[in-house]
């Protein structure tokens, strides 16, 4: 892709590998990078920040993805933030469940290259413009 973005996007993961991988993914794309370690600074960081798109593992210290998702859209504030989730958890009912909450997407990590994460990112997006 050659389109530039400028918007800005959360991470909300654990493990900082898959954040620097994702971080520097995504800024060579053009767009901010908040990142956070746990579900609570990651929900922080979206009653705060509202950020354009957010990034969201299901397995996180202190808040699981899951409770994330369900307090962005119960927030009248974040209710319409995108969120991608992107976990191991890919079993059917793990993946119907994120989506039952509201998240716009799943991808399996490990299963799905960074520049599929873009692609999907950018079709989000487009479609909320």
């Amino acid at each position: 892709m050659d389109k530039i973005y400028d918007g800005t996007i959360l991470i909300v993961e654990d493990e900082n590998v898959f954040r620097m991988i994702y971080r520097g993914v995504l800024e060579n794309a053009g767009f901010e990078v908040i990142e956070a370690e746990n579900g609570r600074k990651g929900w922080e960081a979206i009653r705060t920040r509202k950020p354009d798109l957010v990034l969201l593992d299901l397995i996180l210290p202190e808040m699981s993805g899951y409770e994330v998702l369900e307090k962005i859209r119960q927030d009248p504030e974040t209710k319409e933030i995108p969120v991608i989730v992107f976990s191991v958890m890919g079993a059917d009912e793990n993946i119907q469940k994120a989506l039952q909450l509201g998240a716009n997407f799943f991808k399996i990590k490990g299963a799905s290259s960074p520049s599929e994460i873009l692609e999907q990112i950018d079709k989000i997006l487009s479609r909320n413009q």
